[in-house]
């Protein structure tokens, strides 16, 4: 007799121990009775009536992703390739509506954001998508926000997280951006040179206006240095004509010695006439004697100085 009884014992706890389920955290299960909807159960030990009750499934309460890709054709004719990254979740309060009106979300969710993005990119041209894919990800996220909140679900957020256009529309824009850059090189390095030009030119024409200024103060100073002269000679007794001639002889003089000194000089004086080598010996010779009276007569004055 005991021995019936131990089968009896066994199913006895087995259906005792399928009476207890445990749902984890963020998670919802749903029970039916007899096929029909019963209660929905949330995180925590849980008991069900045996055969009677049974688990139809189970909702995760965690924000999910799903990732999109779409090729679509933009304004200008190019295709493009769009991944768009949607991020929803169940509500808690229509888990009913989740998990009864909706057999295959992703499908559902996939299928409006190809709606939206190819009614929204074919209105853009190719760069227009690059700069405005924020206002593409709202326009999909008000389209599903309104389409899905129906079935229990929240759409957090959609991100346009990649745009690939065509490897040759790709090429061709990356060939558009480097001549950009280099005609804007081009165009920093013309106004670089112009400007060295300008700014040589303003030194070359400084230079000269200083060059011309000092061979003017250059000149003033001989001047002064030679009236300086003939006003001492005069007052030893020497004209002006007399006095201009010994200037001319003493500079002539000073040049040769000048000439002189340079060693490594290959400079000849030479008369460029005939009659010029005659002319120049008496000139010397009158000079010569010149300078001999002008000595004398600078010794006489210094001696009426002294006396």
């Amino acid at each position: 007799m005991n021995y019936f009884l131990i089968p009896i014992i066994f199913i006895g706890f087995v259906i005792l121990i399928s009476s207890f389920f445990i749902v984890k955290q963020q998670t919802a299960a749903i029970i039916e009775r007899f096929g029909r909807f019963q209660s929905i159960r949330h995180s925590g030990l849980q008991l069900k009536i045996p055969i009677v009750d049974r688990i139809a499934g189970k909702l995760s309460l965690k924000i999910q992703q799903l990732d999109v890709i779409i090729e679509t054709k933009t304004l200008d004719d190019v295709f493009v390739r769009l991944k768009v990254s949607v991020q929803y979740k169940v509500i808690r309060e229509k888990v009913y509506d989740a998990f009864y009106k909706l057999d295959y979300p992703h499908d559902q969710i996939t299928s409006y954001v190809f709606d939206v993005v190819r009614a929204e990119v074919p209105k853009m041209k190719l760069d227009d998508v690059f700069v405005r894919k924020d206002d593409i990800a709202i326009a999909v996220k008000s389209e599903l926000n309104d389409a899905m909140i129906e079935y229990g679900y929240d759409i957090i957020k959609t991100l346009v997280t990649d745009i690939d256009p065509d490897a040759q529309v790709k090429e061709a824009m990356n060939r558009i951006n480097a001549s950009e850059r280099e005609k804007i090189a081009a165009q920093f390095e013309g106004d670089a040179a112009r400007i060295l030009i300008v700014e040589k030119a303003k030194a070359e024409a400084e230079s000269k206006r200083l060059q011309g200024q000092g061979i003017a103060d250059q000149r003033r100073e001989i001047a002064r240095g030679l009236e300086e002269s003939v006003e001492v000679l005069n007052r030893v007794g020497i004209n002006s004509q007399e006095a201009s001639a010994l200037i001319v002889v003493t500079q002539h003089y000073d040049t040769l010695q000048s000439l002189g000194e340079e060693t490594n000089s290959n400079l000849i004086l030479l008369p460029n006439a005939p009659q010029a080598g005659s002319n120049m010996l008496n000139d010397m010779v009158a000079s010569f004697a010149a300078s001999n009276q002008i000595g004398e007569a600078m010794k006489a004055a210094k001696k009426k100085e002294d006396k």
